[in-house]
């Protein structure tokens, strides 16, 4: 299992749905204290207080004084206000450079934002074999990534030829 880390989490539908599908556990961070209480509650009514940690706070402190988070690879989920990509693009790129550069091998990133945002500015950290999969689901665009994860050979594999039944075997 991996740590689920829930940027901007809001509901924390992101973390606890990887909790679901077998993260070992999740952190959420989120800024609105009313929207925390309700990722609390959620957490309560799915009985996994014991896997996750709310933190009530804004997310770019979060990652400039980035705690440690253990060794498990980390799922990060990165869905801020579409906003912040246009009026602090600068800091979102910062924060998600951070976060790669500190996170574990096999970390993945997934990050959501809308067409206003460049993609071709989401950081690698000079991490080997980073390389972002980005789909477009107007008006979202969806970046993923994962880390020190050879690329894909585009190579094809030889033409494996198997042997052939004997006819004048009487098992053909």
């Amino acid at each position: 299992g991996s740590h689920a880390i829930d940027l901007f989490a809001g509901t924390g539908a992101l973390g606890l749905e990887a909790l679901s599908r077998g993260a070992a556990r999740a952190t959420f961070i989120e800024r609105h204290y009313p929207t925390a209480a309700v990722i609390k509650e959620n957490i309560a009514t799915l009985d996994v207080g014991a896997i996750s940690q709310v933190i009530s706070g804004d997310t770019f402190l979060f990652v400039r004084k980035l705690p440690d988070l253990g060794p498990l690879p980390w799922l990060v989920f990165c869905s801020p206000p579409y906003d912040f990509y246009v009026e602090r693009a600068d800091d979102v790129r910062l924060m998600i450079e951070r976060l790669m550069t500190a996170a574990p091998d096999r970390s993945t990133f997934v990050i959501e934002a809308d067409q206003r945002f460049d993609v071709e500015s989401l950081p690698t950290a000079n991490r080997p074999s980073v390389e972002w999969d980005v789909r477009n689901y107007p008006p979202a665009r969806v970046g993923i990534c994962r880390l020190n994860v050879e690329p894909r050979s585009t190579e094809l594999r030889p033409n494996l030829e198997l042997p052939l039944p004997n006819e004048e075997s009487p098992d053909a």
